[in-house]
Order: structure tokens, then C-alpha cells, then sequence
């Protein structure tokens, strides 16, 4: 049996992470008589290391929760974790394209700016190159992006 200190060291996380996972229900020690620490066993080092693995592969909390409780209850939980990461893989697609577009976008303003001159902003202009720019390339169009939109609704 480990200390909260014992097994953040062995698997090479905070104590405080081993408490967030405690405090959630994910991890469940038991208390030494004693003293009252907490105290992991076998069991909760597996399920902390598969805790992290899923981590690692994308999975949230409330994912892992899920699947865990799913485990728990002797129900495979193998369809909802393929079903979950083609979910992720797709809007890494989706993020993965929308980055291609902007670096696309940022290379041809910064091609296309390296020869203009700098200008003191005026009542009409701010910043002429963005200016000119969104002129020349977007042709009225200022469709948004999906990473766009989550930005503008973080922002909200």
C-alpha cells in the first residue's frame, strides 16, 4: 500500500493529481487505521494507470468516468471508447484543416507584406496591411472558421 507521495512519484504525477482523482471518485484508497492516510493498493495503482493511459489517448475525465463505471458495473465499455476517440479523431481532422487554412492564410499576408511600408494609423486606417489584405483576398467573403466560432464563444 502507497502514500498519495508514494504513488505520484511512481507514476510521475503531482499528489495533487492523486487527490483531484480521489476527490472525483476515480481513485479509491483506503484509509490507514493508524493515522488516517490514505493508502492505494494494487488495484487503484491499475486503474490510476489506466486513468493516465486514457489521459494520454484524449480521453477527459468524464469520459474516463464513464468508461470506468461502465467497467465497474461488468459492462464492456469498448464500443463507447471506440465511439469516443473516432469523435476526437474527427475533430482533430477538423482542427488539423482549419490550421492548414490559416497557416495558408498567414503565409500569403506575410508574403504579400514584405515589401510594403509601415504607416502611421489614421482616422481611416488602423493597420493598412490587415486592411488591404482582407480586401484583396477575402472578396467581402468573411466566412469563419469552427475554430473561429469556439474563439468568439469563449470570448462571449
Amino acid at each position: 500500500m502507497k502514500t498519495v507521495t508514494e504513488i505520484a512519484r511512481r507514476f510521475n504525477v503531482s499528489a495533487d493529481t492523486i487527490r483531484h482523482y480521489t476527490k472525483l471518485g476515480l481513485l479509491s484508497p483506503e484509509r490507514d487505521a493508524n493515522n488516517g492516510y490514505r493508502r492505494y493498493g494494487v488495484q487503484q495503482e491499475r486503474r490510476l494507470r489506466f486513468l493516465l493511459s486514457a489521459k494520454r489517448l484524449g480521453f477527459n475525465l468524464k469520459d474516463i468516468r464513464e468508461i470506468l463505471d461502465m467497467a465497474t458495473s461488468g459492462d464492456t465499455p469498448c464500443p463507447l471508447v471506440r465511439k469516443l476517440i473516432d469523435q476526437r479523431l474527427e475533430g482533430i481532422r477538423e482542427d488539423m484543416r482549419d490550421a492548414q487554412n490559416l497557416m495558408v492564410r498567414m503565409e500569403s499576408a506575410s508574403s504579400g507584406w514584405r515589401d510594403l511600408p509601415d504607416r502611421t494609423p489614421s482616422g481611416e486606417s488602423i493597420c493598412h496591411l490587415i486592411e488591404t489584405w482582407d480586401s484583396v483576398n477575402s472578396a467581402g467573403d468573411h466566412a469563419i472558421s469552427s475554430a473561429d466560432e469556439k474563439d468568439a464563444i469563449e470570448q462571449e
